[in-house]
């Protein structure tokens, strides 16, 4: 109902909601009977775009949203009794639809005395619901937070109001409310451009790496028209895909839409609300994940209907629905993921390297009670035989070495920190690799190794991963081949490509010390 409002080139549409009905108003252009708007209006599955021509709203400034007529249904799930009134050129007129018609399916009229507006006055249309099986959310920052999930075409000319008794929010602003809860974005296209502007600094001297501005997708596919005439197009993909800065707080109620979805939209309107658990692994950073990508081929008058009968998905065999998903699987979804891993190695990279200076100086203090400790076992030894003579027998030094040890062992005591601090399996890999590291990696929590022991470079756990800025060799010299600890070895592991071999490698997790 609100995308029919669009398509009237409303600029105000008002959802008013009362004990007894759910109103939606907008001051679009409204019906008439004497121009014919009415009955093109109770056209069902006919479809009301056959050429260019017929994509543009009546004001030729926006592409109509509907394509088959069947929105003003939506209603009828809602109410069993729907009252359509509307006013354009000084001609008010009203009807009722219903679940079930008498008198032959005449529409039952609503006389002109009956029909009140409560927000538009010279021209519109309102849909009353009566005695609504359907309630909206008991808050309205929820219906606000809903609606800009689905309904991106929010700006300064098309605003939605909500109402509520003496409660109003009004949404007039999608870019602010959505790009300002981001920690990162990628743009399609020069009309998304502007959206990276909006995006929180929140590392000026890493923006570049977080927010990212791109051309338009462009991919050539070869399809038949409606008359059967296979032709060239080209399929343009324009939007942006991002990520939260946190998820905490974000769905307040269960009965939210999910924060993490990956939008498709034509023509400015809504096809299908979520591909992510189609085009995603399934993987813990996807909940950061939110897009809107935009493929107005999809709605090209002169190709086939893509649209499901529901309208509320796309047919899975369309050439265009399988390129855009696999490109949002193979490279889109994927380059998104890898900023929000700089996100927050950078958010943790000053943990990090203060962890990591503290164990610099506590190798440093090591080194210097190695010394001592070395210094003073000497002097004791020396001092020890020269005290007993020159019959000392091999039992005697050894006991004077062993008991000047104990002695001095104290000297030693920032070992097992250290010790401790430092990372104990490196999985050894490259970006190409990650699939079968990502079972390794599996595989050792599985067996009960602390994710802090073990050193991955591209790990979806940042536990894992060195400080953002540190090169893994420099972090490797520092901790284990410049170490005064006398633990200086690393488990090394190497992920196999070849799946035969991957069987082999598993029980080596018992040559590792591993339970189980």
């Amino acid at each position: 109902m609100i995308a029919n409002a669009y398509d009237a080139d409303a600029k105000n549409v008002y959802i008013v909601s009362s004990q007894d009905e759910i109103r939606i108003e907008d001051d679009g252009h409204g019906m008439s009977y004497v121009d014919g708007g009415i009955a093109k209006y109770l056209n069902v599955a006919v479809e009301s775009r056959i050429t260019e021509d017929d994509s543009f709203t009546k004001s030729g400034t926006r592409r109509k949203i509907g394509r088959k007529g069947v929105g003003k249904l939506a209603a009828l799930s809602v109410s069993e009794n729907v009252d359509v009134i509307t006013t354009a050129n000084g001609e008010l007129s009203g009807f009722v639809l219903t679940r079930k018609p008498e008198d032959k399916n005449k529409l039952k009229e609503i006389p002109e005395d009956n029909i009140e507006f409560q927000y538009i006055r010279d021209h519109g249309t309102a849909i009353v619901m009566h005695n609504p099986q359907y309630r909206l959310h008991k808050t309205l920052a929820a219906v606000k937070r809903n609606l800009l999930k689905i309904f991106p075409l929010i700006d300064s000319n098309f605003r939605i109001h909500i109402i509520r008794g003496t409660e109003e929010v009004t949404i007039d602003d999608f870019d602010r409310e959505i790009m300002g809860e981001l920690s990162t974005l990628i743009t399609l296209g020069s009309d998304f451009a502007q959206l990276s502007e909006l995006v929180p600094d929140l590392f000026p001297s890493d923006r570049n790496r977080l927010v990212e501005i791109r051309t338009a997708k462009e991919i050539p596919i070869t399809m038949k028209n409606k008359e059967g005439v296979e032709r060239e197009y080209n399929l343009k993909i324009e939007g942006w895909i991002g990520t939260y800065k946190s998820t905490r707080g974000r769905k307040a109620e269960i009965t939210d839409f999910p924060d993490n979805f990956i939008s498709l939209f034509a023509n400015k309107k809504m096809g299908e609300f979520n591909i992510l658990p189609t085009v995603g692994q399934n993987k813990l950073n996807e909940v950061y994940v939110v897009g809107q990508l935009h493929a107005d081929l999809f709605e090209l008058t002169e190709l086939p209907d893509i649209a499901l009968s529901n309208r509320q998905g796309y047919k899975s065999d369309d050439t265009r629905y399988r390129e855009v998903r696999e490109y949002v699987r193979k490279e889109l979804l994927a380059d998104i993921l890898k900023k929000r891993e700089i996100f927050t190695d950078l958010g943790k990279k000053k943990k990090k390297l203060v962890k990591m200076d503290e164990q610099k100086l506590n190798e440093e203090k090591l080194k210097e009670s190695y010394n001592k400790f070395r210094s003073n076992i000497e002097s004791d030894v020396v001092k020890n035989i020269l005290d007993i003579g020159e019959n000392i027998s091999s039992d005697s030094i050894s006991g004077i070495i062993k008991n000047s040890f104990n002695s001095h062992s104290l000297d030693l005591g920032l070992k097992s920190i250290i010790d401790l601090q430092k990372k104990k399996i490196l999985i050894s890999q490259t970006i190409g690799d990650k699939p079968l590291s990502d079972i390794l990696h599996s595989m050792l929590l599985h067996n009960n190794v602390p994710a802090e022991d073990i050193l991955y470079t591209n790990c979806d756990d940042e536990v894992c991963r060195v400080p953002d800025g540190v090169g893994v060799y420099d972090y490797l010299r520092d901790f284990f081949v410049e170490s005064y600890s006398t633990q200086k070895y690393l488990y090394y592991l190497l992920p196999v490509k070849t799946p035969n071999n991957l069987g082999a490698l598993l029980p080596k997790s018992v040559l590792l010390g591993l339970p189980g």
